[in-house]
């Protein structure tokens, strides 16, 4: 499912900014961009998000930026000076050369000094921040599932309109394939054994009979309601129902001896295809 959120935190000397991103994916896939200060929190952060999450391509980016104040973050002056030499003598020799940025700078490993007891506060920041964020992200996702669900169910309707439709029809397929039977017999001017004549007739009538199909595809229609109504996730779920319902329309198809028949399995399979592709979207 998709989404995006974003939550801050603005201190006397630093300020981070989490932005979340989370697009369709059929697994849990999740990458975070951290400033190499704080690149120690990463794997919990990756804990938190599969603990909530089930589906999707998290990407996580964390900006840190350190604001002109008392200076109580413990900076690697001697690095620092080191740094900007190089950068100094990589300059006069490549003039076209950027220069580092501050970000740069910050992001430079050791730069912070990991004993540093700001340091571990902004660790502890950074990760209630995060959580903030995530949920900022799951309600987003939350409310992409709620217009999901009213599309899945409407075409779930759908189906089974369908089913109720063809039901009628279904009941009268046997004596439909017996009468066409008769009237290709009948048009051949040939006389067949009644015996051997009544033998064709219910193997034919067995293979035209398609209410088991709309038997099936009422209980998948009711399973798929259900599961939309109950708690998720329900992505792998659904996907599997879809499955069944396109079975049950291909075999429909297959029985076909009338229009009406053939007609409803295209239209099935239709509408099964709109809700695989809504299922790809759900966790």
């Amino acid at each position: 499912m998709t989404g995006f959120s974003r939550a801050e935190h603005k201190a006397t000397d630093y300020h981070l900014v989490w932005e979340l991103k989370s697009v369709n994916h059929r697994y849990l896939e999740t990458a975070f961009r951290l400033p190499e200060s704080l690149r120690s929190i990463e794997r919990s952060l990756r804990d938190k998000a599969r603990g909530l999450l089930a589906r999707g391509k998290l990407d996580a980016s964390l900006k840190l930026d350190l604001l002109p104040s008392t200076g109580t973050l413990n900076i690697d002056t001697g690095l620092l000076d080191t740094l900007l030499q190089s950068a100094e003598q990589i300059g006069a020799k490549v003039p076209a050369a950027a220069p580092l940025t501050q970000h740069q700078l910050l992001s430079w490993p050791g730069i912070l000094g990991s004993s540093n007891t700001v340091l571990t506060h902004l660790e502890t920041t950074a990760i209630e921040l995060f959580d903030e964020a995530l949920q900022q992200l799951l309600a987003a996702r939350g409310e992409e599932g709620s217009g999901l669900h009213d599309i899945i169910a409407s075409a779930l309707t759908s189906i089974g309109e369908q089913v109720a439709a063809l039901e009628p029809i279904a009941a009268e397929l046997p004596a439909l394939q017996q009468r066409k039977l008769q009237q290709r017999v009948d048009e051949l001017a040939t006389k067949i054994d009644a015996d051997r004549m009544a033998q064709e007739i219910v193997l034919l009538a067995q293979k035209a009979d398609v209410r088991e199909e709309l038997d099936r595809l009422k209980i998948h229609v009711e399973q798929g309601m259900q599961l939309i109504s109950g708690p998720g996730p329900h992505g792998r779920r659904l996907d599997f129902l879809t499955q069944e319902l396109n079975r049950e329309a291909n075999t429909l198809g297959a029985k076909a001896i009338c229009s009406e028949t053939s007609s409803a399995s295209i239209e099935l399979k239709i509408i099964v295809e709109q809700i695989r592709e809504q299922v790809q979207n759900i966790e």
